[in-house]
């Protein structure tokens, strides 16, 4: 049903009867409940307002974008409902105008959307007679697009890393040889200086150990950069992740001891054995821990469990730390990017290349003023393909499946 058809109808109000009103009316509220269901269908959110800002309509979508009750905003001001808008300002051409906003509740999104003004055209006067539009309103369109910016920065972090790894590698040659000449002088110096029978030996030997301390202090820094960016050759075998976690607690327990924190664990006993390399996921447990640390300061609480879901072990590290700010969040996992005063900032770096060497994902939760939890998600089956014989007829005998727990297959008691 048109505009046109209603204005007819409206004319001839008087001459229709009663019944045919009620089945107009019958079809007019089914071509509306046809029309909200196709809006509430669509995944881009809409809403639909009057020339002065006043909401008409919104679809299902776009309550969910914004956390809104539908009934409650029903001839609200857009302005009231989504602060921040600058609704005004948007409407100042009078063309259509395409933005992009960021919402934080109910979670925090990124959203492209354009403002379309409605016009309607007037019925005509007489015949001939040119129809007049008249403005009745604003349309709202809304998409998503959170993903599309996560997958462009993951590919930015790609080739940033590709860059780094490249970098990484005249480091070692341009810094690594140069270091280790200034250690073998080092030597050389140290040797003839205990010949030396002089007032001035003991000034000598403080100034010989600083420089070595600063040496080291270089190489250790070189050797951290290469080990956070550099892929290395795993060495994996089917380990316990609650030992792997145990024995890590308890090799930083006189950290742990010496600034009062607790640590609650809460280990899943059903858990599968996982093939990893044991000392670079220590590594990675190493890291996490002393970073919950230091964030706690003296007395605080970290939880540390494990879990299963369908396709992942899961190893959540939270701590009751003063969280990480928002504006440095999105940072955390960038080379020499810290909030210590003396942090290297590559221990999260190392962590997450060493969990995506493991097919694994981190989850960052973080709560300002509360604290951080970091989620660790290992893959129970390793994502590898297997090309099945040509002759599909018969299934393959046992023997030829591979077990996922690692062990040999059954033998044959005949």
């Amino acid at each position: 049903m048109n505009s046109g058809f209603l204005d007819k109808l409206i004319e001839r109000i008087g001459r229709v009867r009663p019944e045919e009103v009620q089945n107009y009316l019958h079809r007019l509220s089914d071509e509306k409940g046809f029309f909200e269901t196709i809006f509430n269908a669509i995944h881009e959110g809409v809403i639909v307002t009057d020339p002065a800002g006043q909401i008409n309509y919104l679809n299902r979508e776009a309550c969910a974008l914004f956390g809104l009750e539908r009934e409650e905003c029903m001839g609200k001001p857009l302005n009231e409902r989504l602060r921040g808008l600058q609704w005004h300002k948007l409407l100042e051409s009078g063309k259509t105008v395409s933005r992009e906003m960021e919402v934080f509740y109910p979670q925090h999104r990124f959203l492209s959307f354009y403002v379309v003004p409605l016009h309607l055209e007037s019925p005509q006067t007489k015949r001939g007679s040119r129809s007049v539009e008249e403005m009745v309103g604003y349309a709202v369109i809304l998409r998503d697009t959170t993903e599309n910016r996560r997958s462009t920065e993951e590919t930015i972090q790609s080739e940033r890393f590709s860059a780094l790894t490249q970098l990484a590698a005249g480091v070692a040659h341009e810094i690594g040889n140069p270091l280790n000449s200034l250690h073998i002088h080092l030597q050389l110096m140290e040797r003839k200086l205990r010949k030396v029978q002089s007032p001035t030996r003991e000034e000598l030997k403080k100034s010989l150990e600083i420089a070595r301390e600063e040496i080291d202090r270089l190489d250790s820094t070189v050797r951290q950069f290469l080990g956070a960016i550099r892929p290395s050759h795993l060495q994996p075998s089917l380990e316990n992740i609650n030992s792997l976690l145990q024995e890590s607690v308890a090799f930083l327990k006189p950290e742990i001891d010496d600034r009062s924190i607790l640590v609650e664990t809460q280990f899943r006993a059903d858990l599968p054995l996982l093939l990893v390399d044991r000392n670079q996921l220590k590594q990675a447990f190493y890291n996490i821990i002393r970073n919950a640390f230091q964030a706690m300061k003296t007395g605080g609480i970290l939880r540390v469990r494990t879990d299963l879901d369908e396709a992942f072990l899961c190893i959540i590290f939270a701590d009751t730390g003063g969280g990480i700010s928002p504006e440095n969040v999105g940072k955390v996992f960038e080379p020499y990017f810290t909030t210590k005063a003396s942090g290297s900032g590559l221990g999260l770096l190392i962590v997450r290349r060493i969990i995506r060497e493991h097919g694994g994902e981190i989850d960052l939760i973080n709560d300002p003023g509360n604290g951080l939890t970091l989620t660790l998600r290992l893959p129970l089956y390793q994502h590898k393909i297997r090309l099945l014989q040509d002759s599909p007829a018969s299934p393959p005998p046992p023997d030829a499946i591979p077990r996922q727990d690692g062990l040999p297959p059954p033998q044959d008691p005949t």
